[in-house]
């Protein structure tokens, strides 16, 4: 924070900023690489955190892009990303969107049977596509502790439903009349999702393919892809579970992914940058209301979107910081229950609730932790934020350098920079 204020980084006229951490990054990205086998390929889920600089450095540390909507894919592609190297996932993929994949050999994972239907029909104006094409699974295994982000149930919107009717044995014959379908693909985790039951959801694609390779007589599929969705600790700054506790309990439930017989793709995304990013904002006014101390700040619901809306299942760490960039602590402040609240115009626009902090004041700054993944690249309402900064920062504490990835004042100039 010192640093970040000498450097005018962060002045008295800074409303939010977000600073990602790039030294953070690469060695995330070289514990994950560390974690796997050779045969292992991870790429990073563009949704959790969008912004072309970020990207771009992921691409240089080894990692490819898994996207989710066109806009993603253009991001992609703004950063640098060969198209051999992205993933289109969506699972509302136009007629036009999987032209533009199979054309440009980008690799798609196939939703269902209407969608399947389509790539045919494209499969026959483009046979020498390059791009690697499997189905969506929903195992339907179970969901996690949050609801909203469990994407293995028997009812889910995403993927194959393995286990209805006669859809098993049907998805074995959909795989031997189409000699160019060579991939399965299983997203069973996210956050709050056990480890166990991700091993579990990736055990039963495995065995799919197995048993869809053995039916044809020769190795058709050769990809597995694993998705993502390692869960992040924002309880403390403890990475876990980490990428090895993640390869471990997988080598044990599936050991086969481990013996190189299949390429076998990842797409982490908020276990990349979570940890390695950090929103910063200015502390505008603070007052009492019923006992409770409220500072108000230009960061709420259109940064922090899961956590205004859902705070028992996206709680964040928040640090108060004096105009100084000095850390209020409880040696040095009183400490008081507070509320820190975003600029939105409605009662839950909170960051936290009830949190003993030190007494924050109007020109303090308050800093959300864990927060490189699924929050400054994804708020909603831009032009509520009269000025927006994302910062990367290298270095050890003593040296630390800033350069700017973003720095805008209206929607048309971030547009102009993608």
């Amino acid at each position: 924070m010192k640093t970040a204020i000498a450097t005018n980084v962060i002045d008295s006229d800074l409303t939010a900023i977000g600073i990602m951490d790039f030294d953070g990054l690469q060695k995330t990205v070289a514990a994950a690489y560390d974690a796997f086998p050779k045969n292992f390929f991870h790429t990073f889920a563009v949704k959790a955190n969008a912004l072309v600089e970020v990207l771009r450095v992921l691409r240089e540390y080894g990692m490819g892009a898994e996207v989710a909507s066109p806009g993603e894919l253009l991001i992609a592609k703004n950063a640098g990303f060969l198209n051999q190297d992205i993933i289109f996932d969506s699972p509302a993929k136009t007629l036009h969107d999987l032209r533009t994949c199979i054309k440009n050999d980008i690799s798609i994972n196939i939703d269902n049977l209407q969608e399947l239907t389509r790539v045919e029909q494209l499969m026959q104006e483009h046979p020498n596509t390059k791009s690697v094409i499997g189905f969506r699974i929903n195992p339907q295994i179970g969901g996690g502790a949050i609801s909203s982000t469990s994407t293995a149930t028997a009812t889910s919107k995403f993927g194959y439903p393995l286990a209805d009717a006669n859809n098993r044995q049907e998805l074995i014959n959909i795989y031997r009349q189409r000699p160019w379908l060579t991939s399965l693909h299983t997203h069973s985790g996210s956050q709050g999702c056990a480890l166990e039951l991700m091993a579990k959801g990736i055990e039963v694609i495995t065995e799919l393919a197995e048993e869809i390779n053995n039916n044809i007589g020769s190795q058709q599929v050769v990809r597995i892809d694993i998705g993502g969705g390692l869960p992040v600790n924002f309880a403390s700054e403890d990475v876990t579970p980490s990428f090895a506790d993640y390869a471990q309990i997988l080598k044990k439930n599936v050991p086969l992914l481990f013996t190189n017989k299949y390429q076998v793709k990842t797409e982490f995304g908020r276990a990349i940058a979570a940890k390695n990013g950090v929103i910063i904002t200015r502390v505008e006014y603070t007052k009492n209301s019923g006992g409770r101390h409220i500072a108000t700040t230009h960061a709420g619901a259109q940064i922090f979107t899961r956590t205004a809306f859902l705070p028992k299942s996206w709680p964040i760490r928040v640090t108060g910081f004096s105009a100084e960039g000095i850390e209020k602590t409880a040696d040095t402040c009183e400490v008081v229950t507070t509320d820190v609240a975003g600029p939105c115009c409605f009662a839950g626009d909170l960051i936290c609730v009830g949190k003993q902090l030190p007494k924050l004041v109007p020109n303090d700054y308050v800093m959300a932790h864990d927060t490189g993944g699924y929050y400054f690249s994804n708020h909603f309402d831009y032009n509520s934020l009269p000025r927006v900064g994302v910062f990367s920062v290298s270095g050890d504490d003593e040296n630390l350098n800033f350069s700017c990835i973003r720095k805008a004042d209206s929607f048309e100039d971030v547009a102009n920079k993608m």
